[in-house]
């Protein structure tokens, strides 16, 4: 059954019982689910595998290991591991037991791995011998205990050895359904990034309704190489597929030489995407194996128009679910059609429980504009403006739910008030949206101060701290721009500099100390930065101008992969550039 009809009716029976509170939370429907599927394999990864029978096995020694060390409700541990089967058991174990699990990107050191362990104020942090290294070096409160997982930690005490199993059943082991149950990282629309609220909830619901979504069935298997600390990979790739009885796929990372192979050896059926990944699949040259596989269904975000019709043609993919989503939002959307480009709708039959409307917003400030009685101005069809979903009327009655961040004053930044009517409350998506005649709606831009690139997230504020703690950066702007061939925007900095300042020197302090999607590509540096009339930077302007050489007094450069620095970025290597002939 694969209408979009269907697929709606699916999802929402499916997750009905959730809404109404009669459900078990995630950890205990797998060890139901391991009662009746046994040996049948729930996680395979390169190196390892669990059936669900392993899986609840795994889990429960971890939850009988927390125990043991006087973890209860409501504590914190971060999880810092690459993708492997025993990910999902760590944080089911850990989240059955009523402990609340932080998934740690993996790409994090010093400074930045430090500050998203403060977010979350854990008792402890577990990584795997491939992080253990990081999470030593790591300037942590003594009160942070620190545990390593795999026969090859070298330093840290092993949470993986030989224990009893936690006992099932009892008051202590079976947390709420509005319990914390993980926290996920995000950009959010500005300053550094935040940890946001997971509940047991909103895992299910996840799961469930992606289930239903993509009609997860036994003998379905997913491949999956997006990052298990992303809600993406982590929970609605793996988690869809696991409540319907199939099997996840892992892999450490994406590799576009061998994607088409190992997909087709693995029997695959499903295949989690991000837009960026189609587009370096599209690049790729054609191999023997990419028509010959298994799927029928690739289900993802971010698929843009200019990359969807050759993407499914190539490849032959048989059905392509493109959706809208964000890990803290009050709403989703979904495109059953396989209207190419477009990021969902929401059907008639829905649209009582789902209020979603696009508002005008002021471009410089990047508050929505209001009229002279104080309200929202809604967009007309095909006018972009940011997205926002009802959380509560003007009577009060909720209507769908944020969870919010650790933070709560940034928790309370993302809700706009007396929008349309007094007393009324909605979730500021931070994005912007344009909605055609038939009510699809369509990606055009994010707001705020953070942009993506490379599948990730970027916090401009957590950058610009990272620059001008370099000698010689007086201050520094970052902001993304538009690189063409590829999906998202890419950094760039505005520099201003004095005495001492190195190009070469930069290059090995932000190798140090941030991850790579993250790094600044192109500089430019500066005689001055302008401010706004509100004492910000203007860095609508910069991004305007964007990275092509104009003359003037400004210096531009660009990161040269082969020759580990910044090179000179003239109008020769800006069209090597632009026809994707430059590594960048």
């Amino acid at each position: 059954m694969n209408s979009p009809l269907q697929a709606w009716v699916r999802a929402l029976e499916r997750t009905a019982p959730i809404e109404r509170g009669g459900c078990e939370i995630l950890p205990v429907l797998i060890e139901q689910l391991a009662a009746r599927a046994g040996e049948r394999i729930a996680l395979s990864g390169r190196h390892s595998q669990l059936s669900y029978a392993a899986l609840t096995q795994a889990a429960a020694q971890c939850s009988g290991w927390a125990l043991a060390q006087g973890l209860a409700r409501g504590d914190v541990i971060g999880l810092l591991m690459q993708n492997r089967p025993e990910y999902l058991a760590i944080w089911l174990g850990l989240t059955r037991i009523g402990v609340v699990v932080a998934l740690l990107n993996t790409h994090l050191r010093g400074e930045l791995l430090e500050r998203a362990i403060a977010l979350v104020t854990p008792r402890g942090v577990i990584a795997d011998a491939a992080h253990e290294a990081p999470l030593v070096a790591a300037q942590l409160p003594a009160a942070i205990a620190r545990w390593a997982y795999g026969a090859s930690a070298r330093t840290l005490p092993r949470i993986d050895e030989p224990r009893d199993p936690a006992p099932s059943g009892g008051q202590q082991l079976h947390p709420a359904l509005d319990d914390p149950a993980l926290y996920i990282y995000t950009s959010g629309t500005t300053g550094f990034p935040k940890a946001a609220v997971v509940t047991h909830r909103r895992l299910l619901q996840w799961t469930h309704w992606f289930a239903g979504m993509m009609d997860i069935l036994p003998s379905d298997r997913m491949f999956n190489c997006l990052p298990l600390y992303h809600s993406v990979g982590g929970v609605v790739a793996t988690g869809a597929t696991l409540v319907g009885g199939g099997t996840v796929v892992l892999r450490e990372r994406f590799s576009a030489s061998e994607f088409w192979s190992d997909l087709r050896a693995e029997r695959c059926t499903l295949f989690q995407y991000i837009g960026e990944l189609c587009r370096y699949l599209l690049a790729s040259p054609p191999q023997p194996l990419e028509a010959e596989h298994h799927l029928r269904l690739a289900c993802g975000n971010g698929l843009r128009a200019e990359v969807w019709g050759a993407f499914q043609q190539r490849f032959r993919i048989p059905r392509i679910l493109e959706y809208y989503a964000a890990t803290e939002g009050s709403f989703s959307l979904y495109n059953c059609e396989g209207r190419p480009g477009s990021i969902g709708r929401i059907p008639p039959f829905i649209a009582h429980r789902l209020t979603v409307a696009l508002v005008r917003v002021d471009p410089e400030g990047e508050l929505p504009l209001r009229d002279a009685q104080g309200r929202c101005i809604r967009c007309a069809p095909g006018e972009p403006g940011e997205a926002l979903g009802l959380l509560q009327d003007a009577r009060g009655k909720v209507r769908s739910r944020f969870e919010g961040y650790t933070d709560a004053e940034a928790s309370q930044r993302k809700i706009l008030r007396d929008v349309f009517e007094p007393g009324d409350a909605w979730f500021r998506t931070g994005d912007l949206l344009r909605q055609d005649a038939d009510g699809f709606f369509y990606f055009v831009d994010r707001l705020g101060e953070s942009f993506r690139w490379k599948g990730e997230n970027v916090s401009t504020a957590e950058v610009a701290a990272v620059l001008e703690s370099y000698p010689g950066i007086a201050d520094a702007a970052v902001y993304g721009v538009r690189v063409p061939g590829h999906d998202g925007r890419a950094g760039m900095a505005a520099l201003l500099t004095t005495e001492g300042f190195s190009l070469a020197g930069l290059r090995r302090h932000l190798d140090e100390r941030l991850p790579g999607y993250a790094q600044p590509l192109f500089v430019r540096i500066v005689a001055q930065l302008a401010l706004t009339g509100t004492f910000k930077l203007q860095k609508r302007e910069l991004a305007a101008q964007g990275f092509e050489p104009q003359g003037g007094a400004d210096s531009l450069y660009v990161a040269d992969r082969r020759a580990q620095s910044f090179i000179p970025l003239d109008r020769e290597t800006h069209e090597l550039i632009c026809r994707g002939r430059f590594a960048l």
